[in-house]
């Protein structure tokens, strides 16, 4: 897979990761351009978001789960292997895998994979 991160770090205008050529292009939005309507439009990328990292689902009994204590292992339902979701509310848009994160020690990452193209979901 190519590197699709520009020098911010963000991809370039109009790259969704994992998309195929015939899909929807992603909206764009000039960054130069200074006009009340693309400000406008521009605020909404300032909005923080929760992103939910799905890994796997258990499936236990309540007495089972009532039952747990420390150190007790709860099966996934997902190998390590396995490709994670990433969701906003209760719709996943993004598929990738764990990784360390570069430069931290111990802590995680996610390498998107696939990119859903979010303009063609509906409501």
């Amino acid at each position: 897979m190519t590197d699709t991160t520009g020098t911010d770090g963000q991809p370039p205008e109009g790259i969704i990761v994992g998309q195929e050529d015939d899909e929807a292009e992603a909206p764009r939005l000039e960054r130069r351009d200074g006009s009340d309507d693309n400000r406008l439009k521009r605020v909404i990328f300032d909005v923080p978001i929760e992103v939910v990292v799905s890994v796997g689902k258990a499936r236990p009994l309540i007495g089972d789960l009532l039952s747990m204590g420390r150190d007790h292992l709860l099966p996934l339902d997902a190998k390590l292997e396995d490709p994670v979701e990433l969701m906003v509310k209760d719709r996943v848009i993004a598929k990738g895998e764990l990784v360390q994160a570069p430069e931290s020690e111990g802590q995680l990452a996610v390498k998107l994979t696939e990119v859903v193209n979010v303009s063609s979901l509906s409501e």
